[in-house]
Parts: structure tokens; sequence; C-alpha cells
């Protein structure tokens, strides 16, 4: 869905019956998005996602959070191993409420597996775990689907629309919180290649008495030669003093 609002370009997860999220919500939950930017790394970041999603949704008992890589969907982060066997076999059978909502990109609420017509095969591996009730959000932030939170109830009807609600916003908040945790570590990833390398044309500039420029060039020259990273070349260089190079 497209907002009028300013920022209008960022999307936001409707609910199973198409319908937004509730307004009040959002000064709710502010706290618990500063708290979950403040996580130390990616890993510690969507494991309080899915710990907050039980706290925070009612009837909730299990949360996971479930990526895509390629065609495959990862259990990246889980409250149990019996939301990772679930969503360990979801992904096998390819089908089921988190698969429907990665694919089409909406949230998908299941009331009773007892009585759930779709998904005849993973219905029958949830009944087997004990699930009855699931709630599936999608995770995306500018059009780009990164996953998405599956909440688990072993009661029947444990979800309500104010549930869904509360699920949508904590997977907004939660994804753009983890696309900001990945700009983080791909920056801090950017600026420690800069340092290696930097400290590479260093030793290359001592050793041969020549500019950082020729001593870029040979890193360069190097890396192609050997068919190795430019930076995995610079750090041997710079950790050994040796890049195995006549």
């Amino acid at each position: 869905m497209t907002s009028d609002q300013p920022g209008g370009d960022i999307r936001h997860a409707l609910g199973s019956s198409g319908e937004g999220i509730e307004v009040g919500l959002a000064r709710q939950l502010a706290e618990l998005a500063r708290e979950m930017q403040a996580e130390p790394d990616m890993a510690a970041l969507l494991q309080r996602i899915t710990e907050s999603a039980v706290v925070e949704i009612d009837g909730a008992e299990h949360a996971c959070i479930s990526l895509v890589e390629g065609s495959i969907v990862h259990t990246q982060a889980a409250t149990d191993d019996l939301v990772r066997r679930v969503d360990s076999r979801e992904s096998q059978l390819n089908e089921g409420p988190c698969i429907t909502s990665l694919r089409e990109e909406v949230t998908v609420r299941s009331d009773d597996f007892e009585k759930e017509e779709r998904w005849p095969r993973f219905v029958a591996a949830a009944l087997g775990e004990g699930i009855r009730s699931m709630l599936a959000v999608q995770l995306f932030v500018e059009g780009d689907n990164l996953g998405a939170l599956n909440i688990y109830a072993t009661e029947p009807n444990a979800f309500t629309e104010h549930d869904e609600s509360i699920a949508m916003l904590l997977a907004v908040h939660a994804a753009i919180a983890m696309t900001a945790s990945t700009t983080e570590s791909n920056l801090r990833l950017a600026l420690d290649s800069r340092d290696i390398i930097g400290q590479a044309k260093g030793i290359l500039m001592e050793r041969h008495k020549i500019s950082s420029i020729e001593a870029f060039h040979l890193l360069v020259v190097a890396s192609q030669r050997t068919h190795r990273k430019l930076r995995d070349l610079a750090d041997t260089l710079a950790t050994t003093g040796d890049w195995g190079i006549a």
C-alpha cells in the first residue's frame, strides 16, 4: 500500500481484511522500536523482535522470523525449537501462511487449522506439533520484501484484527530496524576494508619506495592474477607481511 502522506513511497502491511494499521498503536510501540534499534547486531535484533511479538500480541505463544534467500526460506530467529520445526516444514513443503504472505505480500491469518482447507500438507504438519492458529505478516521497506513475522498459538481463534494491527505495526518497526542494521553493518565492513587496504598499501609503499597510487595498482594486479578478493589479499599482506606473490 502507498500512502498519500509525505514519505508515501514507504509500503505498509495490510491486514487479512485489507485494512491498514490502527493509528493509536504507533505511539504505543514507539519505545519498543527504539529499543530494537539499540540491539548490537542483526541476530540479536531479530531475536528481540520474535520475543516482543509474543509479549505484545494477545494469544501469541510462539513466533519466528523467516527471510528469503533466493528461492529458499530460512528461519532467522525463533522463540523455541517447536516453531523452527514448523517453519522448516513449511519451507520444505513450499506451502503455508508464511509462504503465501511472502509471495502475495499480504497478511495471512488462519483461525483454526482443524477447519483450514488451504495448505493441506503444511496444516497436517502444524497440527502434529500442536499448532491450531497462525498469523503471518510480511516484512518489507520501500518495496523490498525482506521476509515474514510468523506468530503461532496452540488454541483456535487465538488472533483478532486488533492483534493483526499490533503485528503489522511491529513488522513495520522491525523492517526499518533491520534495514538500518544492515546499512550500518555494510558501512562498518566498508570502513574496515578501507583501513586494511590502506595498511597493505603502506607496507608496499615502504617496501618498494613507491607512491600510494602505484601501491594500489600492485594490489589490483595481484588480486587479478591470484583470483582473490582485493580485501582478502590486503588482509593477508597487512597481517603477515607476505601475500605469496613472487
